[in-house]
């Protein structure tokens, strides 16, 4: 399963992370739909119910636009079908944050819009999970790893030709999409559009498609969500004028690259959300451990990144939603959980992570 993400980058940072290629293989810098980057609200720890940036195909709001055409937007967690026929959405008997695989052609909420071809993918930072274990649940921080300078799979192939690598960085120039910080997941998704009976602003909603745990995962939990891994896999699951459902549904495996580390009970509160719910920790020896290899790289990019204007996402862990509390801490300094633990920032304490 997966009932909780963070999703730290401000919304002109996710549209340079979220680059993608079309189908002649250019690269594209996703625009945000009008209006949707007021929903949207970075956070350590987001929960069902909250808004979260996801990339589709932009052929879903305007008709003339070219099915490969994406575009970031701004839907909340927690699938409302279209034909649900409350006013309140809150209203809903079941949980349809996350969505089974093997059942997406059997429930009548997944199948209609997964037949219309509505297919979304969810980014975030990485998401969490908890291992039961007798006394405890210990959370875990889950995502990429990390590659040299923080490059997104598009940039790591070492065999391109000198003209190739000119062409990227061209395409970079011309739309800003030279992205070098951390990967974001990818995660397959299905949308919904829901009106309300009564009338009404239309709400977008999306569901977390979740598979068997890859053997890396499966000490932890026996689900994970449908990672997209690479740039081809993205781009075949939103182009669905090319790519039919039933095709796109092979793409939805266990996926072993991800890699992990345990993180703080502070996540297990919703409420809370600051950098401590990332920051790497050891559950059974309290003291500094070597970091990753993912980590290492990291710190790398951080050190030689100067990012301009950069919004820190809300900290008030008293806040009421799990989006926190708008007028957050406006002090200037590097923002995101990644760059907070890495650079020792986050906390009172010397970051600290384990390898997997």
């Amino acid at each position: 399963m997966c009932g909780r993400t963070a999703c730290t980058l401000v919304p002109n940072e996710l549209s340079r992370a979220a680059h993608y290629r079309d189908r002649t293989g250019r690269r594209c810098k996703p625009l945000w739909k009008d209006g949707d980057t007021d929903k949207y609200r970075p956070s350590y720890n987001k929960s069902p119910q909250s808004f979260s940036p996801v990339l589709l195909s932009n052929r879903h709001f305007n008709k003339d636009a070219p099915v490969d055409e994406c575009v970031l937007a701004a839907m909340r967690w927690g699938l409302v079908p279209a034909w649900f026929r409350e006013n309140d959405p809150s209203k809903m008997q079941y949980n349809t944050s996350n969505c089974r695989s093997e059942s997406l052609l059997e429930k009548k909420s997944y199948k209609d819009p997964l037949l219309k071809g509505q297919r979304c993918v969810i980014l975030a930072d990485g998401f969490y999970e908890w291992r039961r274990t007798e006394k405890e649940k210990q959370p875990f921080f889950i995502y990429f790893p990390q590659s040299q300078g923080g490059q997104v799979p598009s940039q790591q192939n070492t065999q391109k030709t000198k003209s190739d690598q000119s062409l990227d960085l061209e395409e970079s120039d011309q739309d800003g999409s030279d992205w070098t910080g951390w990967r974001l997941l990818t995660i397959a998704g299905l949308f919904d559009s829901w009106t309300p009976p009564c009338g009404g602003e239309t709400l977008y909603t999306y569901t977390v498609i979740t598979v068997d745990s890859s053997s890396n995962l499966q000490s932890i939990h026996d689900r994970m969500p449908a990672v997209l891994d690479g740039e081809d896999e993205v781009r075949r699951w939103l182009d669905f004028g090319e790519v039919k459902s039933l095709e796109a549904m092979k793409l939805l495996q266990p996926k072993s690259s991800l890699t992990f580390h345990p993180v703080s009970s502070l996540v297990n509160n919703s409420r809370n959300n600051s950098p401590e719910c990332l920051q790497p920790v050891d559950p059974t020896v309290k003291k500094t451990v070597q970091p990753t290899a993912s980590s290492k790289m990291m710190m790398s990019w951080l050190k030689t990144a100067s990012p301009t204007k950069r919004k820190n996402p809300d900290e008030d862990t008293s806040a009421k939603t799990p989006e926190g509390k708008p007028g957050a801490e406006k002090q200037s300094k590097p923002a995101g959980p990644l760059q907070q633990w890495l650079l020792g920032s986050g906390s009172n304490k010397k970051p600290r992570t384990s390898s997997e």
